[in-house]
C-alpha cells in the first residue's frame, strides 16, 4: 500500500525494527532449508520453546530453537523404516542394557519424538513407561507427527520433571530404569544437573537401578556435569562414540560390570537390537570408567549451575 507524507514522517515503533529482523531470519531460514531440501511440516511457539517439524527426503525431525532461527535436530525419524534410529546418542543409550536389562518400571525425562519410549515399550512390552514431559505443545507433535501414542503401558506426565521426580520419591515409587533426556533447545535446564535433582532421581531407584543421561561430550560443562554425577552416584560408565558431540552416562545403585562381562552379555542382545539399526557387539568397548575430565571443577548444585557459560 502506498503511504502518504503523513505516515512516512511518523516515527516508526522501537519495536518495528524487530519485526523486519524477525521477518527478515523467517526467510533467512526458510532459504537454508530450501537449499538443504527441507520443508516445514509444523511450526509453533509453545510456552517454552520454538517448535518445528522438518522433512526432506529420507527423514522427518524435530527441532527446538530458542534464540536461533532454525534450531537443532532433537529427534529424527526414517519415513520408510521409522524404527532404525538416526542419531548415535540413541544407540548409546540402548548400549546400557549391557549394564542392566528387563526393567518393569522406566522413567523417562523429556520426550522429544518419543524415539526411545518407542525402542523400550518395543523391547519391553510388559514394562511401564512414564514419560516426563514439560511442554504440551511437544507431547501434541509427538503425537501428530512421530506416531507417539500413549496406552495402558506408557503414559506421559505434562509438568517439570523436577517437580515429577520429588512427588514420586515422597510417594516411595521405585523405577529400575531412569533415562534423563531433557533438553530445552539450547542445553539441558539446569535445574535438572544438579547434584540435588541426581540425589532425588537415585532415591528412586532400587539396589539393581539405573540411570542413563544423554548430555555433551563438548561442553564447557563437561567436567562440572562428570563430577556431579561421580559425587551422587560413584564411577559411571561414560559412553562417547567419534562424530558426535553426544556422550551417554550409565550410573547404576549397583557395581559396574567389568569389560569382560559387558562382552559376555552383548551377543544375546544383538539379534534384539539389530532391528534399530545397531550392532550391539560394537560398544562393550566404548562403556569406559576412564576419569577424561578435570576432577577439580565444581559440582553443579542448585545455588551453582552455571548454564550462562555455554553462551561466552
Amino acid at each position: 500500500m502506498r503511504q502518504g507524507p503523513s505516515s512516512l514522517a511518523r516515527p516508526y515503533p522501537r519495536w518495528h525494527g524487530l519485526v523486519i529482523l524477525a521477518v527478515f531470519l523467517g526467510f533467512a531460514s526458510f532459504s537454508a532449508f530450501a537449499q538443504n531440501g527441507l520443508r516445514y511440516i509444523h511450526q509453533e511457539r509453545s510456552l517454552y520453546r520454538n517448535i518445528l517439524v522438518t522433512e526432506d527426503s529420507q527423514r522427518r525431525c524435530l527441532r527446538f530453537t530458542i534464540t536461533s532461527t532454525i534450531g537443532q535436530n532433537q529427534s529424527c525419524q526414517y519415513l520408510d523404516r521409522p524404527e532404525e534410529f538416526v542419531f548415535p546418542y540413541a544407540r548409546m543409550t540402548l548400549s546400557s542394557l549391557l549394564v542392566q536389562d528387563n526393567p518393569e518400571r522406566i522413567l523417562i525425562v523429556g520426550l522429544g519424538g518419543g524415539t526411545l519410549s518407542a525402542a523400550y515399550s518395543t523391547l519391553f512390552p510388559n514394562a511401564e513407561i512414564v514419560i516426563s514431559e514439560i511442554d504440551d505443545a511437544v507431547f501434541r507433535v509427538a503425537r501428530d507427527y512421530f506416531d507417539f501414542q500413549e496406552t495402558e503401558q506408557v503414559k506421559v506426565l505434562v509438568g517439570d520433571a523436577r517437580v515429577h521426580v520429588k512427588r514420586a520419591g515422597l510417594r516411595g515409587e521405585k523405577f529400575d530404569l531412569v533415562i534423563l533426556d531433557a533438553f530445552n533447545g539450547e542445553y539441558i535446564p539446569e535445574h535438572l544437573m544438579t547434584a540435588e535433582f541426581l540425589e532425588e532421581v537415585k532415591a528412586l531407584l532400587p539396589e539393581n537401578g539405573m540411570v542413563v543421561a544423554n548430555t555433551f561430550s563438548t561442553s564447557r560443562l563437561y567436567a562440572a556435569e562428570s563430577n556431579t554425577y561421580r559425587e551422587v552416584f560413584g564411577e559411571f560408565y561414560n559412553i562417547r562414540m567419534s562424530g558426535t558431540g553426544n556422550r551417554v552416562i550409565v550410573a547404576s545403585r549397583q557395581a559396574l560390570p567389568d569389560q569382560q562381562t559387558l562382552e559376555d552379555r552383548a551377543p544375546a542382545l544383538r539379534e534384539r537390537l539389530a532391528r534399530f539399526g545397531m550392532n550391539i557387539l560394537e560398544f562393550p568397548k566404548l562403556l569406559s570408567t576412564e576419569v577424561t575430565w578435570d576432577t577439580s571443577q565444581r559440582i553443579l548444585t542448585d545455588q551453582y549451575s552455571p548454564a550462562n557459560l555455554l553462551n561466552n
